[in-house]
């Protein structure tokens, strides 16, 4: 049943991304795609002190789910599959900041959002969480995210009661730069290294 859902995302996925406006980090190997949104839900105001108003600029985040569940489905055990997911987050989060920092719009971009019915230690990682108010739409997200959730099902059951109602994640502009920009500069001048003694 899984491996048939998943199939049938992988057809359908190409037209999402098309019709989303989603863009792709890195040439595909980033776990997340982003297009600019402007924010249309309640102000939220953030631990660093920023502030997220209606109309305020973001960058969005979604998940590339394919490219995710194809991985995890390989995996049987539950407590490696939430590590797979961590890092797989983790890992995207210097691209990310590294997208942001060279966006030509970077200073009217107040931070990142994204929705998610799954915890993927977002505290450690920067992120906020906050309720989603409107119940129609959160509804709304919440029957979007049912595919993803069957095809996880081992780590909703390892966290039954954190994964019921999609909810908010917000990082702000300036706590993904000071806490992910850094590793990217690292990441590229290991690679830069690399590409040197390779050619010697």
């Amino acid at each position: 049943m899984r491996n048939l859902i998943l199939l049938c995302w992988r057809l359908i996925d190409p037209f999402y991304y098309f019709f989303s406006r989603l863009t792709y980090i890195k040439n595909g190997e980033n776990i997340f795609r982003v297009r600019l949104t402007k924010y249309k839900g309640y102000n939220v105001t953030l631990a660093d002190g920023t502030t997220i108003h209606k109309n305020d600029l973001l960058i969005k985040i979604h998940l590339h789910n394919v490219k995710l569940l194809s991985e995890l489905l390989s995996i049987q055990d539950d407590f490696q599959k939430g590590k797979l997911f961590y890092h797989s987050i983790k890992k995207s989060l210097p691209e990310l900041a590294n997208y942001v920092q060279n966006h030509p719009k970077k200073e009217q971009i107040k931070g990142i959002i994204g929705i998610t019915s799954l915890k993927f230690g977002n505290n450690r990682l920067g992120f906020e969480t906050h309720a989603i108010q409107n119940s129609v739409y959160r509804k709304m997200k919440w029957l979007a995210f049912l595919p993803i959730n069957l095809l996880s099902l081992s780590i909703l059951q390892h966290n039954q009661k954190k994964t019921s109602e999609p909810a908010y994640i917000f990082i702000s502009k300036d706590i993904l730069l000071t806490k992910h920009l850094q590793q990217h500069m690292q990441q590229e001048a290991i690679s830069f290294d690399r590409k040197v003694m390779t050619s010697h």
